[in-house]
């Protein structure tokens, strides 16, 4: 089995949810995430991109994945 305080790339040890405060691995962090509509950190770490998006929203993501940067 993976652990999850070992393999998590975010770099928010403080936050409640993450692996290393708790022994229920990346749960709580996701449900988090997916109760506000968000994506976590590790999801926009693994694309690889050098930019990441503004926020943590679906739409952010997907922009981070295709390179799309935001006209203001």
């Amino acid at each position: 089995m993976i652990d999850a305080k070992t393999m998590c790339t975010c770099t928010d040890t403080k936050c409640p949810n993450h692996p290393s405060n708790h022994n229920q691995g990346c749960t709580p962090c996701i449900e988090k995430n997916l109760s506000r509509g968000e994506i976590p950190s590790c999801f926009f770490k693994a694309t690889n991109k050098p930019k990441m998006g503004k926020a943590y929203y679906f739409e952010d993501f997907a922009k981070t994945v295709f390179g799309i940067e935001d006209k203001e």
